[in-house]
């Protein structure tokens, strides 16, 4: 196992230096999911929740959060990012939705922490938009599912749980 980047040998928090890295192509996808009670997840998919268009908001806010991620981790590198993708599937079997953020850009650093942050940001506005029906919904699962670029290349099935 490598040792953790962003601590000096003294041991003090850091911000890992990229600047010596080529630009590369990357490329980050997570996921996460949130469960609710059946009706909920109607109320979701009819578009008919009181607060709006459930999904369509989340998607907003997912992207939103990627793109501010270095303003809420606090080591992360403020990135110009050139693509981030929210999607969301509906899954009546298991009464939840399952949230997929794809996040790109050319730099010298990864995208993984914009993908997982966007993927929150999304979950946790599903939840704001419809706890005045279901205040027992639960996130989870949420992990990187590929990433790719940069000095590692390609790292397919990388999971992380929290």
């Amino acid at each position: 196992m490598s040792s953790l980047t962003h601590f000096d040998a003294q041991g003090q928090a850091h911000m890992v230096d990229v600047g010596a890295k080529p630009a590369t192509h990357r490329i980050a996808i997570a996921e996460g999911r949130i469960t609710m009670q059946p009706e909920t997840l109607a109320i979701v998919q009819s578009g008919t929740a009181k607060k709006g268009d459930v999904l369509g908001v989340a998607r907003i806010a997912a992207i939103m959060a990627a793109k501010k991620t270095s303003d809420l981790i606090p080591l992360c590198h403020p990135l110009a990012l050139t693509r981030v993708a929210v999607d969301f599937e509906l899954q009546p079997e298991t009464s939840s939705i399952l949230c997929t953020a794809t996040v790109e850009l050319k730099g010298q650093t990864g995208v993984e922490m914009e993908a997982l942050t966007a993927v929150q940001v999304g979950l946790l506005t599903i939840y704001d938009m419809c706890k005045a029906v279901d205040k027992g919904m639960v996130m989870g699962g949420v992990r990187v599912l590929e990433k790719r670029g940069g000095e590692v290349g390609e790292l397919d099935g990388l999971r992380l749980a929290f």
